[in-house]
């Protein structure tokens, strides 16, 4: 179906009329580890200056070579139907999907070609993206399907303009989402975030102009959980003004939710929550449950 714009209507503009996301094929420019849990991959290629991140927790599609592939392979038309056409390839060919977060995007400079920055949590050889990445090196190629629009769907963070507190949670596989939510916050919200991390020297700096208070959670060495630390201690505000923004594994985001929205009174409505990983499934499980279900409806 095709539409037409009239003379009585307003064009639409640039971002628009432009598909939300676009297929790129960049390559690793270099590495930074940031703690011993994270690891910055940067990635760079002149096309990556179309990439326009909405910040904030800004998802993104990564598409990473199966072992032994130079890089990764993808269906041979990538439109707006490429996903079937990816589900169609061979598992054991295709190219590994996964969703991360932008960190950062920066457009071309002297000497230098457009960058996006993804930022890893690294678990060894568990996973193939957190092997990937540990062993990324200048040259190594992937494929991303990122946003070119800054307005694209793929930012939960949506603060409220009633809001007058924040309230963050997440493990380190959200940490760049909450860098990214907190740099964006006006100066003097008060935000309390509570994120837990595997190692102690994994508290990041996290920079903000907001009233954060942020407590660091290290998994087996705090006196109380993730969940136990964040019900222990009252709202910043009264509910009716707060905002929550929860992410980690599914089923401890639903536990958080839950206390929330029951035993501290927050409106579910005012909660956003994603659970980034489940424990004992991977990507590939979930995406495959997706489709099961969605062929049930």
């Amino acid at each position: 179906m095709s539409t037409a714009t009239t003379t009585s209507e307003p064009a639409p503009s640039p971002e628009a009329a432009a598909a939300p996301y676009a297929f790129f094929h960049p390559r690793v420019v270099r590495t930074l580890r940031l703690s011993p849990t994270l690891l910055r991959v940067v990635l760079g290629g002149e096309e990556l200056g179309a990439v326009v991140s909405g910040g904030r927790d800004q998802r993104f599609k990564l598409f990473l070579p199966q072992p032994g592939q130079r890089a990764p392979v993808l269906p041979d038309v990538l439109d707006s139907a490429w996903y079937p056409r990816w589900r169609a390839l061979d598992p054991e060919v295709r190219g590994i999907m996964r969703t991360y977060t932008i960190r950062d995007a920066r457009p071309a400079a002297a000497g230098r070609t457009a960058e996006v920055d993804v930022d890893f949590a690294l678990h060894g050889d568990i996973g193939p993206a957190s092997r990937w990445a540990g062993r990324a090196a200048p040259g190594d190629l992937v494929s991303i399907l990122a946003p070119v629009v800054r307005d694209n769907g793929g930012v939960d963070f949506r603060l409220p303009d009633d809001a007058r507190w924040v309230l963050l949670t997440a493990d380190e596989t959200a940490l760049p989402a909450v860098a990214g939510i907190l740099a964006s916050l006006p100066a003097g919200l008060p935000v309390r975030a509570w994120i837990e991390v595997a190692h102690p020297d994994d508290r990041v700096p996290l920079p903000t102009a907001a009233a954060a208070d942020v407590t660091w959670v290290v998994r087996g060495r705090s006196d109380l959980p993730l969940a136990e630390a964040v019900a222990a201690r009252p709202l910043p505000g009264p509910p009716a003004a707060g905002y929550a923004w929860l992410a980690g594994e599914a089923s401890s985001v639903r536990a958080l939710r839950r206390s929330l929205v029951g035993g501290h009174g927050l409106d579910r409505r005012r909660v956003a929550f994603t659970g980034y990983w489940r424990r004992g499934t991977t990507e590939d499980d979930l995406l495959a449950e997706g489709v099961a279900a969605a062929g049930e409806d």
